[in-house]
């Protein structure tokens, strides 16, 4: 049972660390002039592309009841407005505000999972919460120093309602069971393409989508789709089937260490001692997520034998 929650958290670690790798295709194709309305289309229509050659190789029916599309879109709308609404909230904020809000998204998902469905979370759980989410605020201060820290109160509803459609898109694949019960592949498919649909609806009104302007670019977008799209979405779905919607989304305080790991290895940033403790402070609520199955069950095990003692021995 715990080796089975084990790959779980393998799977979250991997989603959210590949998810980290954003900037590494992202920043090189906007220096040659591409939006990110282009890009994002791009990413999302070469990682479906993927996907059903996947299928095809493995033999994956593509064929979807009209309900399950329904699923299927909305949870491709929810995606969309994750990334959407971030990156509208970038232009009214600095981004350490930004990504810190957004990364609110696991207390989302821990009040619609106690508010909906009646799941307490343990005391680990909320531990590593607060560990991760103190981990991501410092971290996301590295690029704030000289940075107008106000934000308007539309940024920060914007943000905000970044992190709960992320939430919601987790809760919903967990707790939906046409979506739980449904291939991994077939699911990744359908959302992916539906998400594209929403992006390339946005660019038409934004210019529309601009022509791969290099080999390059056209390389950065491939890897684009496969690493921290095809493989991460791939990975988190397990993710989400295997240890639950609550525990994925703490994991996803991976993504930003990620990210700055990419930034001191390629871009030649610096570390200073207050990302140094947002890394530990990540790392200690990654292990704890790992370790709260076999933590939970010692201290049920516990109280169990603390209850069955003759009253005169406690």
């Amino acid at each position: 049972m715990y080796m089975n929650k084990f790959k779980g958290f393998l799977y979250g670690m991997t989603a959210s660390a590949t998810f980290g790798l954003l900037p590494l295709f992202t920043l090189p194709t906007m220096a040659e002039g591409m939006t990110t309305d282009s890009i994002l289309c791009y990413r999302m229509l070469f990682a479906s592309l993927l996907v059903a050659v996947l299928m095809m190789v493995r033999r994956v029916n593509f064929s979807v009841g009209l309900r399950e599309l329904s699923w299927l879109v909305l949870l491709g709308f929810f995606y969309y407005g994750s990334a959407t609404l971030l990156f509208q909230a970038y232009g009214s904020m600095s981004s350490g505000m930004a990504t810190t809000l957004h990364f609110l998204y696991p207390v989302g998902v821990t009040l619609i999972m106690a508010v909906l469905f009646k799941q307490r979370p343990s005391p680990f759980t909320i531990i590593a919460i607060v560990l991760a989410l103190s981990g991501v605020a410092l971290l996301s201060l590295r690029g704030s120093e000289g940075v107008e820290g106000s934000a308007s109160l539309v940024g920060i509803l914007l943000v905000l309602l970044s992190g709960l459609s992320y939430a919601i898109y987790l809760v919903t694949v967990n707790n939906v069971r046409r979506i739980r019960e449904m291939d991994n592949l077939k699911l990744t498919l359908y959302v992916l393409l539906s998400s594209a649909g929403f992006f390339l609806i946005n660019a038409s009104f934004n210019g529309g989508v601009q022509a791969i302007p290099s080999g390059s670019a056209l390389v950065n977008l491939l890897l684009l789709a496969f690493l921290p799209t095809l493989v991460s979405n791939l990975s988190l779905v397990r993710a989400i089937k295997s240890i639950g919607s609550t525990l994925t989304s703490v994991l996803g305080a991976m993504e930003p260490l990620t990210a700055i790991v990419i930034g001191v290895v390629v871009f030649g940033e610096t570390i200073s001692g207050t990302m140094a403790l947002g890394i530990l402070l990540i790392i200690a609520a990654v292990t704890i997520i790992v370790l709260s199955p076999l933590l939970d069950k010692n201290i049920a095990e516990r109280l169990r034998r603390f209850a069955q003692r003759p009253i005169g021995r406690r």
